[in-house]
This record gives structure tokens, C-alpha cells and sequence, in this order.
């Protein structure tokens, strides 16, 4: 564990967690150091196949730490702009990670918080999880967060919740799809995030990594001869590569992908014992 970040190890699966409570889990710029680092870390290990991204304590992230604040308000124009390059580079390393990446909110989200939400590629919040985009109060603009932000709610919707800096119930959260599914507690965000978890693992991870530069290539692109040729080629390539081949094999003989972990060997029933007779 680093100061501000937790990292586990779990099979193929590696949890992130801010781990800043005291503190509301708010970036400053050790804590978006050493997210990045984490993340970079991530996608790098082979054994790695979905990440989750979680906090500890009653906030998912409360954004921007206030000490933090202090020091870049008084700090040059030049310091303001590598902060902020730095915030951007964690946003942009979490929203094209290779690998599928899963939001756990257990609590309120605000500002850099909601763009870290948006970055990951599923969330699910509990019901008394709120999210706020609370920069124009502070007379400042959500710019850093705002390509994913804007992609998870729309054009619309962030004009009134940039504009108004209102809260955003869990419930219209879901509406507007910055989060996917909604929890009733912790025990059931936890049952929630592990059955998306489980549909991740049964995917092919090179289809994953494919699937995230897909979206990114066709998000907002009029359909045109090259756009057409650009995805006929993509999945030429996967249906001749070697995952692409065994993944289609396994279905068609019904077997099991060489991905996935092999079937757990039923359970041996012992012998019964012989009846214990008189003589």
C-alpha cells in the first residue's frame, strides 16, 4: 500500500482504493500521482484482467483536497498548468486503460471524483450515493473531467449540472447513465460489482482492449466508406487472431475457452461404509 492507495492482488482481478478517509478521499497531487502509477501498474501485469476502482470511508471523493487548493491558488500560471496536466493524465490513463475497468461508489462524488466515475468503463453506486459537478461555485470550470463527463451524461445534461453545480441523487444519476446500476447497500454494491466482475472474466482480453478502441474510434463519427472499411478490417483481424480462433472453436465444440479457469472436478462422495452386522 502507498500513502494514499490501497492495491490488492485477487487472482485476475486488482483492487484500487483510495484510501484517504480522513480526508474524504480529495486529490492532491501525491494522490494523483500515485493513482496513475497504480493504474499504469494494472494494465502492465499480464495476470491483471478487470480493475476496480473503490474508496474507504463515507466518501467515494469529495475532489479537489482543500490544502491542495491553497497551495495551486497562490502557485504560477505555469505550476497551475502541470497540476492540471497531471490530473489529466491519471483521467485519460483510467478511461483508456486496455483493460475493463469497474467504479465501486459507495458514497458522494464530486468533481474530480465524478470524472473518475466517468472514466471507468462500468459504475454502480449505492442509492444514498450523490454526485455533484460543484466547480462553478468556486467560480472554477470541471475542464480536466469534462470529455468524460460529457460522454457518460451528454451535452444537455452537463449544461445544467455545470452551470448549477446542483446535487445529482443516485437515482437520476442512473437516469442520466453516469453510473449503470444502483445498490441498496454495500453488501449488495459488493454482490453487484462481483456479477459484473464475473461477466469481465468470461470475456477474452484481447476482445476487451479491441472493444475499449472501438468505442473510442466510433463515439460521435458520422458513418462514412473509411469509418465502414475501419471496422471491417478491426474484426478481420480479431476473427484470425489466435484468441478470435479459440474463442470461436470453444463455442462451436462446447467447451470452455482457454481463458477461462478449467471446471472445478465435482466433488468426490465418500464409499459408504458396510452395514456393521451382529456375527
Amino acid at each position: 500500500m502507498t500513502k494514499h492507495i490501497a492495491i490488492e492482488r485477487q487472482g485476475p482481478l486488482g483492487l484500487v482504493t483510495l484510501n484517504r478517509p480522513d480526508r474524504h478521499n480529495a486529490f492532491d497531487d501525491a494522490l494523483i500521482a500515485e493513482l496513475t502509477e497504480a493504474l499504469r501498474s494494472m494494465e502492465a501485469e499480464d495476470g491483471i484482467r478487470a480493475v476496480v476502482l473503490s474508496s474507504v470511508g463515507r466518501s467515494f471523493s469529495a475532489g479537489a483536497d482543500l490544502n491542495w487548493m491553497r497551495r495551486v491558488a497562490g502557485a504560477s500560471m505555469e505550476e497551475n498548468k502541470r497540476d492540471a496536466m497531471a490530473l489529466a493524465a491519471l483521467m485519460r490513463t483510467l478511461a483508456e486503460l486496455r483493460k475493463p475497468t469497474v467504479a465501486r461508489v459507495q458514497g458522494p462524488a464530486y468533481g474530480g471524483g465524478v470524472g473518475l466515475v466517468a472514466c471507468c468503463d462500468v459504475a454502480v453506486a449505492t442509492v444514498n450515493a450523490t454526485f455533484a459537478l460543484t466547480e462553478a461555485k468556486l467560480g472554477l470550470v470541471p475542464a480536466v473531467i469534462s470529455p468524460y463527463v460529457v460522454a457518460a451524461i451528454g451535452p444537455r445534461l452537463a449544461r445544467r449540472y455545470f452551470l448549477t453545480a446542483e446535487t445529482i441523487e443516485a437515482a437520476d444519476a442512473w437516469r442520466m447513465g453516469l453510473v449503470h446500476e444502483i445498490a441498496q447497500d454495500e453488501a449488495d454494491l459488493d454482490e453487484k460489482v462481483g456479477n459484473i466482475v464475473d461477466s469481465l472474466l468470461a470475456c477474452g482480453p484481447a476482445a476487451h482492449a479491441e472493444c475499449k478502441s472501438l468505442i473510442r474510434f466510433v463515439a460521435g463519427r458520422t458513418v462514412t466508406g473509411e469509418l465502414i472499411q475501419d471496422t471491417a478490417e478491426r474484426i478481420a483481424r480479431i476473427r484470425s487472431s489466435p484468441e478470435g480462433m479459440e474463442g470461436v472453436a470453444a463455442f462451436l465444440e462446447k467447451r470452455r475457452a482457454a481463458w477461462l479457469p478449467p471446471e472445478p472436478e465435482p466433488e468426490q462422495q465418500p464409499e459408504p461404509e458396510p452395514p456393521h452386522g451382529g456375527a
